[in-house]
């Protein structure tokens, strides 16, 4: 495949003056993807197989759909990591799109709660962080047995914001089942989820279940969660969840021997180890989230996002077959390794697409209403790459990025109505 085109960056056009007044320190710059042959993939009934399938879809470009490793070296780029045992991963650049190197990157999977990243992209736009919903017994009539929990308790009260925590550090499948339920149902959220899919073009997705836990005929591919975790990443309230390492959660409430009610609150941590630094792993250089996952059917799997010098990268990895401790990070960051020595070294072997209706290359952005986003900044990069950001739930502290304001800058119009530049690829960084 000949190299794809570089084309130039260019900075987002302001029109509004009001905009001076967010105190943005820099404007977002773009870089359009090369343009690769989008294909359908399989019908969403397809289950997994213990081998890649002969044919696979072809969205991204014709070699992602090959089995097996697909990577074109330059004469100077580093040799790829031997030690990968994963059935299915996928290496990109996050402001490019290009993918650097994938392995059976369209293999339909089980995903586990790496699911959780559409999940969380399909349903962050509806609900303001403080709204408040008190918890009703049928919201968690449909949690799985043996799902991971946050601890939510019936007859309490949350606010959106508590419950997003309890998804993104603490996978929650009981926090999934709340927000569903205040989405119309289960069977609502999914479709929505099953909807955002198709816009975002991740073919090789069929949800089932909200929260990845294990369902017949739920799948998705390294591909695929790699676009949800791209297209999460836009959403200021997505990185800030995703990169909080650790945060207060409420309680139950209890009476007390004088009949005074009071509700306390424990500490909840990041179940993603490469950003915790958790259960003898240091946490990853630049690391800044995404979703971890794991069940039976699905093995481990993993999605990353790290930055390093002038790169923000993404990592995929799906159901590692060496059973080692800790195998599904270690296999990410050996590639994630691999990712920053090689950029710039390699010919990229497809991209990652954008969504239905979005502009890819030239113009200006034509902007979309996202409900729900807010200007706010992550702190810059202090050393050893990593940044405190402001916690989610006020006075906990979390790894963040300098990914700065992504989905182009915000522009506050006449009105008020925020406004997200809808260009794909963004760059992720101030």
């Amino acid at each position: 495949m000949p190299a794809s085109k570089k084309t130039a960056r260019r900075p987002l056009l302001v029109t509004s003056a009001t905009l001076l007044s967010l105190s943005l320190t820099s404007l977002s710059t773009l870089t359009a993807a090369p343009a690769f042959a989008a294909k359908p993939s399989p019908s969403p009934s397809a289950t997994p197989s213990a081998s890649p399938p002969a044919t696979m879809s072809t969205v991204g470009g014709e070699l992602l759909g090959k089995s097996g490793t697909q990577a074109t070296l330059g004469g100077d780029a580093p040799v790829l990591p031997k030690d990968i045992s994963a059935r299915s991963w996928i290496v990109a650049d996050a402001e490019s799109g290009e993918v650097l190197a994938a392995h059976n990157a369209h293999w339909r999977l089980a995903p586990a709660s790496t699911l959780k990243m559409l999940f969380a992209d399909t349903l962050l736009p509806k609900f303001d962080k403080d709204d408040k919903h008190k918890v009703l017994t049928s919201d968690l009539a449909s949690v799985g047995a043996g799902s991971s929990m946050v601890g939510i308790k019936e007859n309490e009260t949350y606010t959106v914001n508590d419950l997003w925590l309890g998804v993104f550090l603490r996978s929650g499948n009981d926090a999934v089942h709340v927000l569903s339920a205040m989405n119309g149902g289960v069977k609502q959220t999914v479709a929505d989820m099953n909807a955002h899919a198709e816009e975002l073009q991740a073919l090789d997705t069929h949800a089932v279940s909200p929260d990845g836990y294990d369902a017949k005929g739920q799948v998705s591919s390294a591909y695929d969660l790699t676009l949800f975790a791209m297209s999460g990443l836009r959403n200021p309230d997505f990185r800030r969840y995703c990169s909080t390492v650790r945060a207060k959660f409420p309680g139950e409430t209890k009476k007390g021997k004088n009949g005074k009610k009071s509700r306390s609150s424990f500490e909840i941590q990041n179940t993603n180890r490469l950003l915790t630094g958790d259960s003898g792993l240091d946490s990853y250089q630049g690391i800044a989230g995404v979703k971890n996952g794991n069940t039976t059917n699905a093995g481990a799997t993993f999605t990353g996002v790290a930055e390093r010098g002038d790169r923000v990268l993404l990592v995929t990895v799906m159901h590692p077959e060496k059973n080692e401790h800790n195998q599904v990070y270690k296999e990410t960051a050996s590639l994630l390794d691999w990712g920053f020595k090689a950029a710039g070294k390699v010919t990229p072997v497809g991209e990652l697409v954008a969504p239905k209706g979005t502009e890819t290359s030239g113009g200006d952005a034509e902007p979309s209403a996202r409900a729900g986003a807010t200007a706010t900044a992550t702190a810059p990069v202090g050393s050893g790459g990593k940044s405190v950001a402001a916690s989610a739930s006020g006075g906990a502290s979390g790894i963040g990025v300098a990914l700065g304001i992504t989905g182009g800058v915000l522009v506050l119009l006449a009105g008020g109505v925020f406004l997200v530049n809808r260009k794909w690829p963004l760059r992720l960084r101030k």
